[in-house]
């Protein structure tokens, strides 16, 4: 991954209904960190393949619930997150994106992301496989497997949103924020700062916003 930038923001916007990652970078990679070696995170979320699933019961559109779209569990923000992360890693971005919503706002409804929107030749869909390969390399651990297991500690929630930092998720043990380091040149913790937010939508919990700042 070419990551470049200067500690901007990842964001996540829909778009006319459509999910669109905007990627922010860093560039290229090395240096672990034992600062946050000593954190370990609850088993809350579980590797992504676990759990049983509320089935996506966020809104596509106001009044119209959408479809079943994912096995991931989606009913703690810990278990959202989890998956996502694991989705990246594994380089699904169909699932990435299924993990995904914006709640309500002001007339906006809320919207998730769905089959029809986040598989094939959909326009985001073809957004989101370049998120998520550009994501992927950061997120990876050495040695790389083929099925990560990634779980994020519980995290207090603000109302329908929680945030939870990137020492507090792990993959094959190791926190998410080391990992990230151990992919970078030039950039150390002090300098990194990387969250993931979930919201809560109609009973269910998405991955709305990724924080990804350098510097």
């Amino acid at each position: 991954m070419a990551l470049t930038g200067h500690g901007r923001r990842a964001a996540d916007w829909f778009v006319g209904g459509v999910l669109v990652m905007a990627l922010a970078g860093v560039t290229g990679c090395s240096g672990d960190t034992d600062s946050t070696a000593d954190k370990k995170p609850a088993a809350a979320g579980g590797s992504a393949s676990a759990g049983s699933e509320k089935a996506g019961e966020g809104e596509q559109e106001s009044g119209s619930p959408t479809p079943p779209s994912s096995a991931a569990d989606r009913a703690t923000a810990e278990g959202a997150v989890a998956a996502w992360v694991a989705a990246v890693i594994k380089g699904d971005a169909e699932e990435a994106c299924l993990l995904m919503g914006e709640a309500a706002a002001d007339t906006s409804p809320a919207k998730v992301g769905s089959p029809e929107t986040c598989a094939g030749d959909a326009p985001q869909a073809k957004q989101m496989e370049k998120a998520v390969e550009g994501f992927r390399e950061s997120f990876t651990p050495e040695p790389p497997t083929d099925d990560p297991k990634v779980e994020a500690a519980r995290t207090p929630a603000t109302g329908d949103e929680v945030v939870i930092p990137a020492d507090r998720i792990t993959v094959d043990g190791k926190t998410l924020e080391e990992v990230i380091l151990s992919n970078s040149t030039g950039v150390n913790s002090e300098d990194l700062n990387v969250n993931v937010e979930a919201g809560k939508i109609e009973d269910a919990w998405y991955v709305t916003n990724l924080d990804f700042d350098i510097g």
